[in-house]
């Protein structure tokens, strides 16, 4: 008498191989990474480009080197600094020779305005930490973003995220984000 080998199923295999893919893709976590929101400049052919001179006085330089320490006009400070002083340099309240030059703007809602002509220049080394970095940003951006909170409260009684799309684009005419990034330098 010969016995037969019983035979596995092979039909509930690939079932089975289905409901394993499902499993582990309903219970994985994924990471999301957190970026920084930022809108590129318009591309300029090469031949169109033309010498802008900007003046020392309307340029603040954040430097960040590789032992992550904060160099702000060439000053030692402190991260947590650096917010209050960006906005006193986009903002010159008392129109210091120090700080950078305004010009006059007809502004929708505002009139004639004097807008600043400043520009922060970000510059950090290859070997910055990331963290830092980051920290380094959210602070300059900060800045710009309460000076356009206190503005439209100031001129509109309601919070910025609040006004009206003709609104914010008047306030970010008198306080535009204009943060420089340069290249990142490898020091030896």
């Amino acid at each position: 008498m010969s016995r037969k080998v019983p035979e596995v199923p092979a039909a509930s295999l690939a079932d089975i191989a289905f409901m394993l893919l499902i499993f582990f893709l309903v219970t994985t976590t994924m990471d999301v990474d957190s970026g920084l929101e930022r809108r590129l400049p318009q591309w300029v052919e090469e031949e169109n480009e033309e010498e802008i001179d900007v003046k020392e006085r309307n340029i603040f330089a954040v430097l960040v080197n590789r032992d992550n320490a904060l160099l702000v006009e060439n000053e030692y400070a402190q991260i947590e600094d650096l917010k209050e002083r960006a906005k006193e340099f986009m903002e010159n309240p008392t129109n210091d020779e120090s700080l950078p030059e305004k010009e006059p703007k007809d502004i929708p809602f505002f009139g004639e305005v004097m807008v600043t002509k400043g520009v922060i220049s970000l510059r950090n080394d290859l070997d910055t930490k990331y963290g830092t970095y980051i920290a380094v940003q959210n602070e300059l951006v900060a800045a710009i973003n309460e000076l356009r909170e206190e503005l439209a409260k100031e001129q509109f009684g309601k919070s910025y995220e609040d006004l009206e799309r003709e609104e914010q684009n008047a306030i970010r005419k008198i306080y535009p984000s204009r943060i420089s990034e340069a290249e990142p330098k490898k020091r030896n």
